[in-house]
């Protein structure tokens, strides 16, 4: 049975984006990317909302030959793995291994769980709320980003009560600190 992970780069105000839907000062770098890459080898599917899914795509063409190992290895680990993406209004997805649901069905996604070998990533906001609402979130990973964005898209909905159990912490070099949370309900 694989776990249902959500992971986020957040600012300390537990935003994913500014209010003006920028998020370059969350811009992992090349410390923090490698704990990424580490953290996201066991995912075998990632669900996707729409626009998560059309900023992650990029990882799908981005040419190799010239980038630095923490990035060519991220793009290796992405297009390793299955993407669900979660849209009424995409008209079609262009990377492989990727299907297009126009629903977030929580049984389909409780179903995939229980058949999975390898973990589940949600990532998202949007697509996040109807899993965390479902009881479908089994561990949080919070990077949390030394930045105040004062407003814009926030990481949690209103309304969502999680009792959590700290599992595991680090601090990096640039100040960004990973929080690792087990959903205890």
């Amino acid at each position: 049975m694989g776990r249902l992970v959500y992971a986020a780069l957040a600012s300390l105000d537990g935003s994913v984006a500014d209010e003006h839907g920028g998020f370059d000062w969350a811009e992992p770098d090349a410390e923090v990317h490698a704990f990424v890459n580490d953290l996201e080898r066991s995912v075998g599917t990632y669900l996707y909302g729409r626009r998560m899914y059309e900023v992650m795509v990029w990882w799908e063409t981005l040419d190799l030959a010239d980038q630095p190992p923490h990035i060519r290895d991220y793009a290796e680990v992405w297009r390793d793995a299955d993407k669900i993406v979660y849209s009424r209004t995409l008209p079609t997805v262009s990377s492989e291994r990727t299907r297009l649901e126009r629903e977030f069905d929580a049984d389909a996604v409780r179903r995939l769980k229980e058949s999975a070998d390898r973990d589940l990533a949600i990532a998202g906001p949007g697509v996040a709320a109807h899993a965390l609402a479902a009881g479908l979130v089994d561990e949080l990973h919070l990077l949390v980003v030394p930045h105040v964005v004062g407003g814009g898209t926030r990481m949690f909905p209103d309304g969502v009560q999680l009792p959590l159990e700290l599992l595991d912490e680090r601090r990096f070099g640039n100040g960004t600190v990973h929080l690792r949370y087990r959903v205890t309900s």
